[in-house]
Formats: structure tokens, sequence, C-alpha cells
């Protein structure tokens, strides 16, 4: 009797690919359960160090100057949400926008919003003048320009991963988004002496580095897992009046400001420098529709306007001085009103 040849295994009859039909689930097998996707976690916040970790257990990469935000992919849609919880996908066209390219996966990315200036640093004024978000247009604007930095994966495709070790999160990160240059991108790790980084980071301009342990779990608040080592200070506080400029009609000298102690503001100083022309006049603009009789803090001193303690603006500065005021600051932007900034608290 002939044999029948086979068919080879590779050959194209140009025939289409037929399914089997999908069998029932044994009611014996085990099941796998998967976590829902999370409406909103509470970010991991870095606590302020003056010096970094040395350790193996310690991770470093650069520390951005911009907006956290909390990137979710669904297949219903994509969200962008500020650490405060409010949905800023309209903001960040160009992020909601290339998230929505990564395809048909599910995650939540955590990382930060930043503008980049023309050496490839992230500028929070930059970041701000592309929002808008000068007192008049605050929560309004778009920043198409933004990029931003991803450096923590909390879930993908089913499962919650603030459950497993920083490194873990960390490795999945690096398979899940592509690496270069473009709109959504990882922030790099940097394998370096935590010390020699961090005097690096100065010299070129950063605003500094950020240390994570590699085998903590994704823990809310400021924990301690990750930690922050600045080049210079930068902090956020409450404008509560301002002194009007002689020299430039219609705007402002410098600008009060507050921080609280407890549930109380407190005089800290005020900033005359870092906002240009034009800042100063729109920021005298705002301030004098939130005129104010009563002093939001006990401060002297002549031709001084008092203001609601609404505006919370971004200060760099060198140090505190005895008395508990800033030494050498300047003003960097407003910050959100409706992002929950973490205003200083004095001890």
């Amino acid at each position: 009797m002939t044999k029948r040849p086979r068919k080879p295994l590779l050959a194209d009859d140009h025939a289409p690919l037929k399914s089997r039909p999908i069998r029932k689930r044994d009611p014996d097998q085990p099941k796998f359960p998967f976590d829902p996707m999370p409406a909103r976690i509470e970010p991991c916040l870095a606590l302020l160090k003056s010096k970094p970790p040395h350790g193996d257990d310690w991770t470093y990469e650069v520390k951005w100057d911009g907006y956290r935000l909390a990137v979710h992919i669904e297949p219903s849609g994509i969200r962008l949400l500020t650490r405060g919880g409010h949905d800023w996908t309209h903001r960040f066209p160009a992020i909601a926008g290339a998230a929505k390219a990564l395809g048909s996966t599910t995650m939540i990315l955590d990382g930060e919003a930043v503008v980049l200036d023309d050496e490839g640093r992230s500028d929070f004024g930059l970041l701000q003048r592309s929002l808008g978000a000068s007192g008049r247009a605050q929560g309004k604007g778009a920043a198409s320009d933004a990029i931003f930095y991803a450096f923590d994966l909390l879930y993908l495709d089913g499962h919650d991963l603030t459950r497993t070790e920083y490194r873990v999160r960390r490795h999945l990160l690096n398979d899940a988004l592509p690496h270069g240059e473009g709109t959504i991108r990882i922030s790099e790790e940097i394998d370096a002496d935590p010390d020699a980084l961090l005097a690096k980071a100065c010299e070129l301009g950063l605003e500094g580095i950020i240390a994570k342990h590699g085998d903590r779990l994704y823990r809310s608040g400021r924990t301690g897992d990750w930690l922050k080592i600045k080049c210079s200070q930068s902090e956020a506080f409450v404008v509560v009046g301002y002194e009007p400029s002689t020299a430039m009609p219609g705007a402002v000298a410098s600008l009060l400001l507050s921080a609280y102690r407890g549930d109380e503001f407190v005089y800290v100083g005020s900033v005359g420098t870092g906002f240009k022309h034009e800042e100063a006049r729109q920021l005298r603009k705002t301030l004098d529709k939130l005129r104010v009789k009563r002093p939001p803090v006990a401060v002297s001193g002549k031709n001084i306007v008092f203001t609601r303690p609404t505006l919370i603006a971004e200060i760099e500065y060198r140090a505190w001085t005895l008395d508990q005021k800033l030494r050498h600051p300047s003003y960097k932007g407003l910050r959100e009103r409706q992002d929950n900034a973490d205003i200083y608290r004095l001890d």
C-alpha cells in the first residue's frame, strides 16, 4: 500500500487559519484572579535629606523639576492624574497621545511631566509658562511641549505592582516602555557613587538626585523609602501680599511669603527676584483682585498690600536665617492651586 505524502509543515496553500472552538473552563482547575484597576493610587513622596544614602540597597536617578503625574492607561481611555488627584489629561495632550500609542496594554505609570531647556534640563518656569499658569489662567492652559519621565510602574495588565519590591517594578518598567527620546521616556537609573553623582548634578545646573530603596514596596506618603537630595533648596510658600514697584508702574516689587506652623500662617520673608517684567505686572493684576484689609500674617512695613492666601509660589532659596526667614530667595513660578501643592511647614 502506497503511503500518502505528508504535507510540508510550512506549506502555503493560501487557506486562512482557523481557530478551534473554545472549550468551557474546567471547574476543577484553579482560578487566577486579577486585581481591579484602581481609580487612583496615593503617591509615594520623597523625603528631603542633606546627603545621599550609600549601599547596594539604593538606586539613584536625576530629580526632575515639574509636575508629578500618574498616567492611567485603560481600555476606556487615558487619564493623567496630578498628585492631588485632579484630572489634567486635557493639559498635557502630547503625553496623553503618547500614552494612547503604547497600545492595548493596561498600566499605571508614576512619573514627572517636565519641559526641558536648551541644555536638556527640566525647567519649572518653562513648564508654567507653557501651561499659561500665571495666576490669570490657572487650570486652563495646555503644555503641548511637555514630556513625561516615568520612574515607576504601579499596575500592569491586571496586576497590582504596589505589593512588589521596587527592583521588580523597575525591571518591569524597563520592559514595558520603549527606550528613546519620545514624549514618554524612562527616567534612567545611574550607576555611580552618590556623592559624585550629586556633585555632577549640581555642576550641570540640575535640581538634585533621588535615591530609592530597592527592596521596598510602594507605600504612599513620605515614608523615607524614597529620598531627595537637592543642589539648592526649593519649596512652595503662600503669597500673603506684595510691595508695589516704584520703578515699574503696575508691577510688584516683591511678594510676601508665608508657611504653615500648625494650622496658622507664619511670615517667612519676601522675594523680589526671579520674575520678569511681564510676570511682575501680571502678578500685580492677579493679587489686586485678592486684596484684604486684615493682614493674614503678622508683618509690618510701609506700602504693603495684603491679599488672601490663595496663590502658591515655588521659591528657591539658600538657607534659613536664625529668625526663620528665607535667605536669598528667588521666585520660580506659581504652583497650581488645584494640585494641592505641598506648602512648606515649619517645625
